[in-house]
């Protein structure tokens, strides 16, 4: 399949390329579309960072990339090479004393910061002896209303001005003459479109790996033979140990002693970046979180109605959506994967205890009373459980959530 991805050159006072800002994009039309923002970064890093790589993309030079308070709080900048990317740090970003911490954490870590579309106010005092880099937007801030900031800022040691949406050369001449350092904007060049290649990821099979590192006891073998099922996810895996991240003392020899390096931590954000990134090509996060409210309800009832099939109960509470994920028929979808019959059985709407346990589930989500007295019945049971159950897995849930975000 094809990645897009577009990138937009970055000039010093002489008129030379130093940098290339790299923006998300999914398909050939050259605009920023309509996805959240860190889904928009997760796949930014998914399709070229762990393809090609961003220093193929930039031929080399620093590659500024956008990081919004998602992205800030879900740590994606881990998955960045410090001394090939800038890290620009969007507008939307308030700047708060838990955002500072996290920003603080970055320049620590040796990554370069940048601040996009600037606008002063006394908060962010404590992020400019952090940042490198200041980007004014000369549309939404023109040079004339900013004069006075830019001369204060000058005089800050170690830190640079950028104007961005220059499309004149008298606003390049009049921003020079200011003392700005570097330029972009249409006056030298707009976004140019690059196409790589790329292999299609299972997304049932991301969806088994997330089920398994949600469990407080990860196996990582079972992990690894996962991995070992989908080729994308293996490749990306191992560029991520390979993309200069981390330091690698000794050769990787297998998926499980990549996974083994590291670690149960950067194992859950590296699945949760995955995740992350099929946002931006599939379904909204919404679908994703009930599936995985739906495993552990699914999970609970399971364990007052036949505590054997608990684990069982959970794969088929996480997968009852996947059809609507993929707009793909279900016995279509179960067909690739490595689940015993009796879970595809009860995935593709034939009787048996999980397919009765999945439509209580499902009874209790849709508050049809006489649905869920049906369903109950079917597994001899009242519903008096049902709402504390519900409450848990959302619970759950949501615990989980914050804890990887």
């Amino acid at each position: 399949m094809k990645v897009f991805v577009a990138r937009q050159a970055i000039f010093n006072r002489k008129k030379h390329v130093v940098a290339y800002e790299l923006l998300f994009r999914d398909g050939t039309k050259n605009s920023f579309p309509n996805v959240a923002e860190n889904a928009a970064t997760a796949k930014l890093i998914m399709d070229n960072q762990l393809n090609l790589g961003t220093r193929y993309l930039t031929s080399g030079k620093k590659a500024l990339i956008n990081i919004g308070e998602d992205s800030l709080n879900q740590e994606l900048a881990q998955f960045l090479p410090a001394d090939d990317v800038i890290l620009e740090l969007l507008e939307t970003i308030p700047p708060t004393t838990k955002n500072y911490e996290k920003v603080r954490q970055l320049f620590h870590n040796n990554y370069r910061l940048a601040l996009d579309d600037f606008t002063y106010s006394k908060e962010w005092e404590p992020f400019l002896k952090l940042v490198r880099l200041i980007k004014f937007d000369l549309v939404e801030t023109p040079l004339e209303e900013i004069e006075p900031l830019v001369n204060q800022l000058k005089t800050r040691k170690n830190l640079k001005l950028l104007a961005e949406k220059v499309e004149t050369e008298e606003e390049f001449l009049n921003a020079k003459k200011m003392g700005f350092s570097f330029f972009q904007g249409y006056f030298f060049a707009k976004p140019t479109m690059i196409a790589q290649n790329d292999i299609e990821i299972n997304y049932a099979i991301v969806m088994l790996i997330y089920a398994e590192a949600l469990k407080p006891n990860m196996n990582i073998p079972r992990i690894a033979e996962l991995f070992a099922q989908d080729t994308a996810l293996a490749y990306k895996l191992l560029r991520l140990i390979n993309s200069g991240v981390f330091p690698i003392k000794n050769r990787i020899e297998s998926l499980k002693q990549a996974l083994v390096y590291l670690g149960h931590e950067r194992i859950i954000k590296f699945v949760n970046l995955i995740m992350t990134a099929h946002v931006a090509e599939t379904k909204p996060t919404e679908l994703t979180r009930l599936s995985i409210v739906r495993s552990r309800f699914c999970e609970l009832l399971s364990r007052q109605v036949a505590p054997s099939l608990a684990g069982m109960s959970f794969l088929t509470g996480l997968f009852s959506l996947l059809d609507a994920i993929l707009d793909k028929p279900m016995d279509v979808v179960v067909e690739r994967l490595p689940f015993p019959e009796v879970l595809r059985d009860a995935l593709i709407g034939e009787p048996n205890t999980l397919y009765y346990i999945l439509n209580t589930v499902k009874a209790y989500e849709s508050g049809s009373w006489w649905a869920m007295q049906e369903a109950c019945t079917m597994l001899n049971i009242s519903d008096e459980n049902l709402p504390d159950f519900h409450a848990q897995a959302v619970n759950w849930a949501d615990m989980y959530r914050d804890h990887v975000y």
